[in-house]
């Protein structure tokens, strides 16, 4: 006696596979702008760190340097430090567009560093 096997179609696997990949795909873009702000702010503690031993001139260029090797948008070199006594503390404001199905986001991006040297 042959029984008949029920299957299911595989079609809502494809579906699932193909919702799974735009996701990756646009979260690809989202990560990318994240993590450039991640190192950016990075570059910025450090920074904070040997501001014993740098000039305002220097660090102003050392991240400047950082933001054209980041890729980031000419707003995030524009960097406002002030140093009171042995109290650093550097801020950028930038925003960057974002690409997703249908909709372009714009997001507000703030990196800041301070510390004592």
């Amino acid at each position: 006696m042959v029984r008949s096997r029920q299957g299911s179609s595989s079609l809502g696997c494809l579906f699932a596979l193909l919702l799974m990949s735009a996701a990756g795909y646009f979260a690809v873009n989202i990560g990318e702008a994240y993590l450039r702000f991640f190192k950016y702010q990075d570059a910025m503690r450090q920074e904070v760190r040997f501001a014993a031993h740098n000039s305002d001139d220097v660090i102003l260029r050392h991240l400047q340097a950082q933001v054209d090797s980041l890729g980031l948008p000419e707003a995030a070199g524009e960097v406002t430090l002030q140093r009171d006594g042995r109290h650093i503390e550097m801020e950028s404001e930038y925003y960057e567009h974002i690409e997703l199905p249908l909709y372009v986001r714009e997001v507000h991006f703030n990196p800041h560093a301070e510390g004592i040297f």
